[in-house]
């Protein structure tokens, strides 16, 4: 990890973007985070559901348990069993799952989606975008949104964004 951090960036290390993909970056990761997602909770039923080897899988699960994503929680006490929760924090990456998700769904056809995100009561497809919390309206116009730095920005990221190339809008 030493060797990594020598190659990144001062404001890669700082940037929420690059930070969230150390956490849940990893294929495994968002796999193992859908099927929580989904309602399984236990090492089996990852394992089972991903075809994931368990010494994957266990550094896996106890990654996510130590960036506070899943809580791991006694079930069974003879033999000792564990389960594994969604916490608040990994209940909020739901949305971000979903985008994923959403993406992937876009790029293909109706017929050609082997998952699709429905309402649960009228099992009605939805169309799940990102928008402002504000006004409402959809956040994939980078002309019209766009990243700057921010109050605890370091001098490195304040000139990243000080020097970035211009949107065709504003030139």
């Amino acid at each position: 990890m030493v060797a990594l951090a020598n190659r990144i960036r001062l404001e890669d290390r700082e940037c929420p973007l690059s930070t969230t993909v150390e956490h849940v970056g990893e294929w495994w990761t968002l796999l193992i985070l859908h099927d929580a997602f989904d309602g399984y909770t236990r090492f089996d039923q990852f394992q089972e559901s991903l075809g994931i080897s368990s010494s994957m899988l266990t550094t896996r699960l106890k990654t996510l348990v130590a960036d506070g994503l899943l809580e791991r929680r006694p079930y069974q006490t003879n033999p000792v069993r564990h389960e594994y929760v969604l916490t608040e924090l990994g209940h909020s990456l739901r949305p971000v799952i979903v985008a994923l998700a959403a993406w992937g769904n876009s790029r293909l056809t109706p017929a050609e989606r082997s998952m699709i995100l429905v309402n649960a009561h009228s099992g009605e497809e939805v169309e799940p975008v990102v928008v402002d919390a504000k006004t409402g309206r959809r956040l994939d116009d980078s002309d019209t949104y766009v990243f700057t730095a921010g109050p605890a920005a370091s001098d490195a990221m304040r000139h990243r964004y000080a020097t970035r190339p211009a949107t065709p809008s504003e030139a």
